[in-house]
């Protein structure tokens, strides 16, 4: 079938369409969308000035682009006519692509390009097969009338056709033949639900007749007599009308040609039929998935195997017999059955085919079992689905042939209002939305609840994303039902919006997460009397996540059934999720009634049952001893083990192992009976006996075991499928958790599986670890440690990728060992970029132009600097070097990583190539990725868009720079920004200047707190804070403070400065444990804020937090948390002290003094703005890290002995005196006045090195006459 939709109808013989899909004939509406956006950017660009594009002449059927002013596109046409006008010409033209007439003045037709017709005419012409317009023939000689062939249709038979097709929901083709253009079809029409055959419709009519051959017709209305000559049959027997209408395309070739009924009736008996299978291929039917269900194999759990249709040939061998049987002869009863199968192709009204259900031979591997805690009836076809009929027809709009296996499992017990709890990988909706929704259609079930406005349903999702998937397809297959008015309810914190929420009358279904859930339950509480069915969608990750608000929703629910009179109310609950854990069975041990658990994976069913999981860390070579320490030599009771090994070596050697000690051991290979090795498995044996079997995975479906008590995993399983498979051949020992009352020997594992791990299977460690936590086993302690190295070292191997936006915008990253970015800051990628003249700023105040807002905390836009902002001055040279027409030229070769301009509106940029989609053969146009590097966002362009960009406007660097606010997150525990505060961020702060305080910078990322919107009153000349990008995001409610933010950025610089300290740094430096760099550490943050005493009265203390600067111009009450104390923040390994420093100025340079005597080690890093002093001295470690008021030339300073006392000479990068040292006060840090000099007294300080060295001794000499200092140092120094 291919479905069409159509276009133009002229008649039945004529009809236009866009084929939509189905079969070979399946168009890619978007290489065609593709196609019309290349034809209209050329001839737009190039219909003012270019006379190339125009035909030199036009004639009758040319192939042209016109322009079309209804459709305002350029279009692909055919000219039909050409007539004559006073003073211009005017074309008719067939657009090709739309099935349109339309006239167009001949400038407006221009040549198509080859390029232009590399696709197929989208608008095909069909035509009714077979199917001949008649008229009404009167002879008045006979005095009779009859129906008999014509050339033309009638207009009644026009019209009737047309109503036809308009009344139509769905049109659907049969391709039987293409002659002259035209594709002859069987045409089906849905209308109300029923698909009828249109060509049979107008032969019902009268308005048409079958042509089965040029020349012969057949008409329903011809005389049913029949001539004694033509027809051997009696005249008494009377031939069925069906055969009237049976198309010739079901025919065979070979049958000869119907002269006559009696003809027709003869041939049927030699008409050879196709098999079943191409039958219902033809009719769309499709053949339904064979269950076979297994006895219980323990009390209250069922295993349903699904046959493998790819690997079994059982039903072909019934199809072929079948087919062999209709070709011997079928009867007019089969044929007629056939017929009405063609003329109602709807699979909804298939014929049912329980007879070719067949067993099937079971294939594990293939397919594995499903585990039920009850016996289910699965449905495999949506005919057979407990869904009321609007909704199938709804699914099958939808593309839902049919259910899933999971689906198929599923989907019964939830229609029958059972508590249902289903485990599968699959994270579909459509696992319990179909079930749900036709539950919901029986309004008798609900007589007894209040009537009062409520939600029957309610469906809870972890995050707010899944909510919306649910509600999306919620409304889609409720359409078709009665108004069940469902509603997504997404509150934040805010206590008056969530007071303020009102329910649409006849809201039977509500669908948030689950703290939005609780805070509806505890403000409405009244509003939710009526509520039924309670679904968790992903439950184990709600369990994990939000175990306090799931347990609160599950205990309201629990006593509100019990208060309120609900005899006949239902009462179910749903849960759905990928693995089993002790949240769901405590789940359905006290909230559930005898619920059904379905799961598909059977490692998960292995949790479910009980299995006790073992894991034996050993090396590759002692394997075999730890095999046989694993084995029970004297078990109390019958044992029988499978050990599974990867391959024939390993068999043979494993079997011998075993049989040495003693042990009744047996071992499965190709060449070795089957039957033998599985009947010796099935005898029984007694209490004492222990029985191994040695295998490979490839043997297990040959096998078919059970009822095995032990699982050995000599090979490492190569993937989650076959460690399932593996758990299955102890399914027979599985334990139902369900049961709310177990005995003491249904408490205790009767299956156990054994995994040895050793140094080859590193990579799956985690996994493990991962799997042995849900099934609560007990880990070694070498198992973690070896893991948590196997984790270290897959962390290292991210060292190129960029860091996780996770870590960057909340500081945590959930999912840290799935994530593929990097969880660490590395300082040779991570240092501050270069823009401008210099690098990032690591410090101070900014003014930020948010220019792209990727969420409500994250954007990218530019720093502006005063009082000229060199990017400013390049926008403007580069709008005024594109002014000009001759400058915009296109790039002829689109090269990656290549800098070029591109025009939007009246706006210059500078973009990058970052990709290059791949060229089609004869494609002029093709689509380029690039980036805004001015800006930050990233967008699709066609290549003739970009343009030349010269050098002189390349050298800037890019200007966009990412901010990332600090200190706040989503709130629940989201990852994600709702789009609503992400809106209402960009509407607030887009293409506004902002003044902000630097945290931290790494790379070209830029970490502000607070950033404020600073309007300036000139009037007044003072500014006001308009207001704080933080504060109004909290102020949405659907964000909280995150204090943890900045500590957790901090700690992962440390510990990276750790690392970096110790490679690059002097061997004294290697102590810093703290770490400390020019570019690492942004001044705002740096080792001086973590040496700084917290308050005068403590002088020597050295605290740990980075508080906020007192004389910074941005102030916000909002940010006082932001002066406490990071208590989490990592400690130095060594105590540390500030020593004593005095300094003075002279002009050009500064001195500072070091009160320290007996050093025996000592160093001094020079930066910009920053120097770093350590030593040793009498047994103690001492640390100054300091920030300066003014920049210095840190290649002139230098750090000397003096006296034995260290001294540092600082010159200055401009020469001006300096009223403080340092940027921040310290008690430790004092101007030293005993060297305070007249102004005529003054000598400039020699600058460089050698003299800096001379001076020094100079001063020395000074020293040694003058007085000892009175200012010594005290030993009352705090540590650090």
């Amino acid at each position: 079938m291919i479905d069409i939709i159509l276009l133009k109808v002229e008649n039945p013989g004529c009809f236009w369409v866009h084929v939509k899909g189905g079969g070979r004939f399946i168009e890619n509406e978007t290489e065609y969308a593709k196609l019309h956006e290349e034809m209209n950017q050329f001839y737009n660009k190039s219909y003012k000035g270019v006379d190339e594009i125009k035909p030199s002449v036009l004639e009758e059927g040319q192939v042209c682009v016109v322009y079309c002013p209804e459709l305002k596109s350029w279009c692909r046409a055919t000219v039909k006519s050409i007539i004559s006008c006073t003073d211009y010409y005017l074309v008719e033209c067939f657009l090709v692509d739309h099935a349109k007439s339309v006239p167009v003045k001949t400038d407006r037709i221009c040549a198509a390009l080859e390029s232009f017709m590399r696709l197929p005419y989208r608008a095909k012409k069909f035509r009714l097969y077979c199917t001949k317009p008649v008229t009404l023939h009167v002879d008045y000689c006979n005095n009779n009338a009859e129906l008999v062939p014509s050339n033309r249709w009638d207009v009644a038979a026009i019209k009737y056709f047309q109503n036809l097709l308009n009344a139509t929901t769905k049109v659907e083709a049969k391709l039987c033949a293409v002659e002259d253009e035209s594709f002859d079809v069987y045409l089906y029409a849905t209308i109300k639900g029923q698909k009828i055959c249109v060509n049979d419709e107008l032969v019902a009519k009268n308005f048409a007749c079958y042509e089965m051959e040029k020349g012969e017709t057949l008409s329903i209305v011809e005389k049913q007599k029949m001539q004694p000559t033509l027809s051997p049959e009696p005249p008494s027997e009377k031939i069925n009308p069906a055969l009237v209408l049976w198309p010739t395309l079901l025919q065979a070739k070979e049958s000869n040609h119907f002269k006559t009924y009696a003809a027709v009736s003869d041939n049927t008996k030699e008409i050879k039929y196709k098999s079943l299978q191409e039958t219902a291929s033809h009719n769309g039917v499709t053949e339904s998935n064979v269950v076979l269900a297994l006895p219980p194999l323990e009390k209250g759990i069922t295993v349903s195997v699904q046959a493998d249709r790819k690997t079994d040939s059982t039903l072909q061998q019934k199809t072929t017999e079948k087919q062999k049987e209709l070709e011997k002869g079928p009867d007019k009863k089969a044929l007629c059955l056939k017929l009405l199968q063609f003329l109602n192709p709807d699979p909804l009204k298939a014929i049912d085919r329980h007879d070719e259900k067949e067993g099937f031979h079971l294939n594990v591997t293939s397919c594995l079992p499903i585990v039920l805690s009850n016996e289910i009836d699965p449905c495999t076809t949506l005919e057979t689905a407990p869904l009321f009929p609007e909704l199938r027809k709804e699914l099958l709009r939808n593309q839902v042939l049919g259910p899933t296996r999971i689906q198929s499992y599923s989907w019964p017990p939830i229609a029958r209002g059972c508590d249902s709890v289903i485990i599968t990988p699959e994270n579909d909706p459509l696992v319990y939305l179909p079930p749900l929704i036709t539950f919901l259609q029986s309004r008798s079930c609900y007589v007894s609840l209040p009537s009062r406005n409520g939600p029957i349903a309610l469906i809870i999702c972890p995050g707010w994303k899944k909510a919306e998937q649910v509600f999306e397809l919620l409304e889609i297959y409720t359409r078709c039902s009665r108004p069940l008015h469902p509603k997504l309810l997404l509150l934040g914190l805010n206590k008056e919006e969530i007071k303020s929420v009102k329910l649409p009358r006849g809201c039977e279904v509500i669908v948030t997460t689950s703290h939005n859930a609780l805070r509806l339950l505890e403000c409405h509480s009244l509003k939710f009397l009526r509520l039924c069915h309670l679904v968790f969608d992903e439950a184990e990750v709600l369990f994990s996540e939000a175990n306090e608000q799931m347990l609160n929703i599950l205990e309201y629910y629990k006593n509100h059934l019990i208060v309120e009179d609900r005899e006949s109310a239902p009462w179910q609950i749903v849960a759905v999720g990928s693995h089993w854990n002790k949240n769901l069975q405590y789940l359905t041990k006290d909230f559930m009634n005898d619920p059904y658990v379905v799961i598909t994976s059977m490692e998960e069913a292995a949790i479910y049952g009980n299995v006790q999981q073992v894991v034996r860390l050993c090396l590759e070579c002692d394997r075999i001893s730890t095999l046989l320490q694993a084995l029970d030599f004297t078990p109390t009771n019958a044992q029988k083990t499978l050990v599974f090994t990867s391959s024939k070596e390993e068999t043979d050697m494993v079997s011998k192992a075993v049989e040495n000690t003693s042990i009744f051991c047996m071992k499965v290979q190709p060449e070795i009976d089957f039957d033998y090795v599985e009947a010796q498995w099935n005898k029984r044996f007694s209490s004492a006996t222990h029985a191994v079997l040695v295998l490979t995975d490839d043997c297990m479906s040959a096998l078919r075991i059970t009822d095995a008590t032990r699982v050995v995993h000599f090979s490492f399983p190569a993937s989650p499928r076959i460690f399932g498979a593996r758990l299955y051949s102890m399914s027979a020992n599985f334990q139902n958790s369900v049961e709310k009352v177990l005995t003491l020997q249904q408490g205790e594992p009767k299956a156990k599986s054994i995994l040895l791990l050793t140094e080859k299977s590193t990579c799956r460690a985690a996994g493990v670890l991962r799997y042995l936590e849900r099934a609560e086993a007990k880990i070694p302690p070498e198992l973690c440690d070896f893991i948590a190295g196997v984790l270290e070292a897959k962390e290292d191997s991210k060292s190129g990728r960029p860091l996780c936006r996770y870590i960057k915008t909340i500081g945590v990253c959930k999912a840290k060992n799935r994530c593929p970015d990097r969880h660490r800051i590395n300082l040779q990628i991570d240092s501050p970029q270069k823009v401008m003249d210099e690098t990032l700023p690591t410090s101070g105040n900014v003014t930020i132009l948010p220019l792209f807002i990727v969420n409500a905390t994250q954007y990218f836009g530019r720093i502006v600097r005063k009082p000229k902002d060199q990017y400013t001055t390049l926008a403007e040279e580069l709008n005024e070097y594109y002014k000009k027409a001759s400058h915009r030229i296109s790039v002829d070769t689109v090269e990656k990583l290549a800098v070029c301009g591109l025009q939007e509106e009246n706006y210059f940029h500078r973009v990058q190539v970052l990709e290059v989609a791949a060229k089609e053969e004869n494609c002029v146009f093709y689509s380029v990725h690039i980036k805004y590097i001015d800006e930050g966002r990233s967008g699709q362009v066609k290549n003739y868009q970009l343009l030349h960009l010269p050098e002189k406007f390349q050298v800037l660097p890019p200007q966009a720079v990412e901010f990332i606010v600090c200190r706040v997150k989503p709130i629940d525990e989201e990852t994600e920004w709702h789009p609503k505060v992400t809106r209402y961020i960009h509407q607030k702060i887009i293409g506004k200047s902002h003044e902000a305080k630097i945290v931290l910078t790494l790379g070209n990322t830029i970490w502000v707190d607070p950033m404020v919107r600073v309007t300036r009153l000139l009037d007044l000349k003072t500014s006001i804070n308009e207001y704080n990008v933080r504060s109004e995001i909290l102020s949405t409610g659907m964000g909280i403070d995150n204090p943890e933010h900045t500590q957790e950025l901090q700690k992962l610089f440390r510990n990276a400065a750790v690392a970096h300290e110790k490679k690059d740094l002097p061997p004294l430096m290697h102590l810093l444990k703290c770490g400390t760099s020019e570019l690492a550490i942004p001044a705002g943050q740096n080792a001086s804020d973590q040496v700084r005493p917290s308050s005068p009265s403590t002088p020597g203390e050295v605290g740990s937090s980075v508080p906020t600067e007192e004389n910074d111009v941005i102030t916000d009450d909002d940010e006082a948390a932001q002066n406490k104390k990071a208590e989490d923040s990592p400690q130095l390994p060594y105590k540390c002290f500030y020593p004593i420093i005095k300094w003075f100025d002279k002009g050009d340079i500064a001195v500072m003094k070091i009160k320290l005597q007996n050093i025996t080690d000592y160093n001094c890093k020079f930066f910009t703005q920053r120097i770093i002093f350590s030593a040793f001295a009498g047994g103690k470690f001492y640390l100054a890290d300091m920030e300066l008021q003014g920049n210095i030339l840190k290649e002139k300073s230098a750090c000397l002995l003096k006296s034995d006392e260290p001294m540092i000479i600082l010159a200055k990068e401009k020469e001006e005196p300096w009223c403080n040292l340092l940027k921040h006060k310290n008690p430790n840090v004092t101007f030293d006045f005993d060297y305070l000099e007249d102004s005529e007294q003054k000598r400039p300080f020699p600058v460089g090195p050698k003299k800096l060295y001379q001076l020094a001794i100079e001063e020395e000499e000074e020293e040694n006459q003058s007085s000892e200092d009175s200012d010594t140092e005290s030993d009352d120094l705090l540590s650090c």
